[in-house]
């Protein structure tokens, strides 16, 4: 289980995060860029789970590095990471604060923080993190990046 103030102290532990409020709740950016938010459900959101019960809020949306990235998230089956309709087609993934593990929830913002970071920023990070299992970079590969739209958040 993580808590939003864990969420806030984890992603104001990375480089350069800044911390703001939208539409009264916390987002997390980096180099001018959001790679987590607090992602409350909207009607729309609850309607569209029907008779299902949706994961518990508290919920934090994390930007992955493409859609790829995403479906492999998605695959690796973490407790507590899911998605929803209203995010077919843009990277990033949503997490049920009371069910994800502290290790996946930061291992998920720094991910976030590294599809975000200016190169510059990213580079040391990124050093750290290759110690962790990670499925090639597409650049690298020669493969074209997938990018999808940016929801409303």
């Amino acid at each position: 289980m993580a808590t939003l103030q864990e969420v806030a102290q984890i992603a104001l532990s990375l480089p350069e995060v800044t911390e703001s409020e939208s539409r009264g709740t916390r987002t997390w950016s980096v180099g001018g860029k959001t790679f987590a938010w607090e992602r409350p459900y909207s009607k729309a959101d609850l309607k569209r789970f029907d008779d299902e019960t949706p994961p518990n809020e508290p919920i934090v949306a994390v930007r992955v590095d493409d859609l790829v990235e995403k479906e492999a998230v998605l695959a690796a089956g973490t407790k507590g990471v899911f998605t929803i309709p209203h995010f077919d087609g843009y990277a990033a993934v949503l997490i049920e604060l009371r069910t994800v593990t502290k290790r996946a929830m930061k291992d998920a913002l720094v991910d976030g923080w590294l599809a975000c970071a200016p190169r510059h920023l990213a580079k040391p990070v990124r050093g750290e993190a290759l110690a962790r299992p990670r499925r090639p970079d597409r650049r690298l590969l020669g493969e074209p990046e997938e990018r999808g739209h940016s929801p409303s958040f």
